[in-house]
């Protein structure tokens, strides 16, 4: 068994044919690029037993060469995936069951009656390949760089496989994130957290690509930094695999939560005071800001027009052919990989980081409540879309976090807010007609009633 730790990349033929010529890859070129046809069939019962306990049996020809291949449960984060892997030559292209025995069959499956294992799909593409290598410090790094072309085929559906894949064979895995990086720089490649076989069953079932990432295990004592880490990852990679999705359906839904999780990702960026100096969030925060000026008002718009819905999946394609995309969401990876935000800070913000996050968490909601100043916004509705960036700012954490608060009706807040924020929005893209002023004076006074808002008008400050 060994681990495998890759990152994935889609691209279009014309962005594989730059990265044969790109000069960085040239001048690392260990190898020079080879070429192998893989031809891959993948298995499964009927009830996809398999898919549910998240491994992967596939059968491989290289060439003369047959492989069996069991890929188990692993973790995949922001594009970049580490996943256990059993392989063994066989002699014939045949499914040899008996090397499926408890010293890799996951116990989840033991009572899995492996007869009813059958073919489902296949991926089968040209693979050119070479070996990536450089000084990095004192270390070496060894990175097999993949360019795969060619489909995934299930029945009578199949989709084009077009990707770079990057294979991290020495040294760190951070490694990975900064080669890509700097192709990403002039070229449009799209982090792509779904695998081959991940496409094979989506091809089958449209909604067997699980979107959600597992939640954020926040507790009230874990520090601020951790926290943080711990949902801009959930964020990115969320957001990541919402715009695969969107580019595969075209279904409005996915790119109203992609555009939530990039404004969700800005909000707590720039919640962190003086724990995350505006120094050290500055290119994020302006990425998210671009990404959200384009995409926000459209959405806004769409989800009143019919006909802007019906035009969005092209423009977003646009988007991908550009490499803004990639840039933002590499660029982004890396910066939460080296915890960037940390590394220059200094006194009171080495405390911020470090304190316990329940604490910290209600006297910033508190300073945020207070300067929020509903109030004014009462007196003054047409102006409430100002203070869009502080309502998101507790709406972000109370949806992540509100777990390890302690509020009266802290529930029923962040529904009250989710209720003000929408009519904030409708700024962007209406003009200040009278009911929407008097929804946000009805929405305010709401909120102003409520225990936990109350509550939290008195916490203490944070600074």
């Amino acid at each position: 068994m060994h681990t495998e730790t890759e990152l994935k990349l889609r691209a279009s033929p014309e962005t594989l044919a730059a990265l044969r010529e790109h000069p960085l890859l040239k001048k690392r070129n260990k190898s020079g690029w080879q070429t192998r046809e893989l031809l891959n069939q993948y298995f499964d019962t009927p009830e996809r037993e398999l898919s549910a306990a998240r491994v992967a049996l596939r059968l491989r020809r290289d060439g003369e060469v047959i492989i069996q291949t069991l890929k188990c449960r692993g973790q995949s984060v922001a594009g970049l995936s580490e996943r256990n892997e059993h392989e063994w030559q066989l002699d014939k292209v045949k499914l040899d069951l008996k090397k499926l025995d408890a010293s890799c069959w996951p116990e989840q499956l033991a009572e899995l009656d492996k007869k009813t294992i059958k073919p489902l799909f296949t991926t089968d593409f040209t693979r050119e390949y070479a070996e990536i290598s450089w000084g990095r410090g004192k270390a070496k790094v060894v990175i097999e760089a993949a360019l795969d072309q060619g489909f995934v085929i299930a029945g009578k559906r199949k989709e084009a496989i077009c990707e770079l894949e990057l294979e991290l064979r020495e040294g760190a895995p951070e490694a990975l994130l900064e080669l890509a990086a700097e192709l990403a720089a002039t070229l449009p490649l799209m982090p792509c957290d779904i695998s081959k076989a991940e496409r094979g069953y989506r091809l089958l079932d449209e909604g067997s690509y699980e979107l959600d990432l597992p939640t954020a295990e926040l507790d009230a004592e874990m520090p601020v930094d951790d926290a943080f880490a711990a949902l801009a990852w959930q964020l990115l990679g969320s957001s990541q695999r919402l715009a695969e999705q969107y580019r595969h359906t075209g279904h409005w839904r996915l790119l109203q939560d992609w555009v939530r999780c990039l404004a969700e990702l800005r909000a707590l960026t720039g919640s962190l005071g003086q724990a995350a100096p505006r120094a050290a969030t500055r290119e994020l925060r302006a990425s998210l800001d671009a990404l959200l000026e384009d995409w926000r008002p459209l959405v806004l718009a769409g989800n009143e027009d019919e006909d802007i819905r019906r035009a969005a999946p092209e423009q977003f394609t646009e988007e991908l052919e550009d490499p803004r995309w990639g840039q933002f969401s590499l660029q982004t990876a890396r910066w939460l990989s080296a915890r960037a935000w940390t590394v220059e800070r200094k006194g009171r913000g080495e405390r911020q980081g470090k304190a316990q996050l329940a604490s910290w968490l209600q006297h910033l909601l508190g300073e945020e409540a207070r300067a929020l100043k509903l109030p004014l916004y009462v007196q003054r509705p047409e102006d409430l879309a100002e203070q869009l960036p502080r309502i998101e700012s507790v709406q972000a954490w109370m949806h992540h976090a509100r777990q390890v608060l302690d509020l009266p009706q802290q529930d029923r807040l962040y529904g009250e807010l989710n209720k003000l924020h929408e009519l904030a929005e409708q700024a962007l893209v209406d003009e200040h007609k009278d009911e929407l002023l008097e929804a946000r004076i009805e929405q305010a006074r709401a909120i102003e009633q409520n225990r936990a808002w109350k509550y939290l008008l008195k916490s203490p400050s944070a600074r």
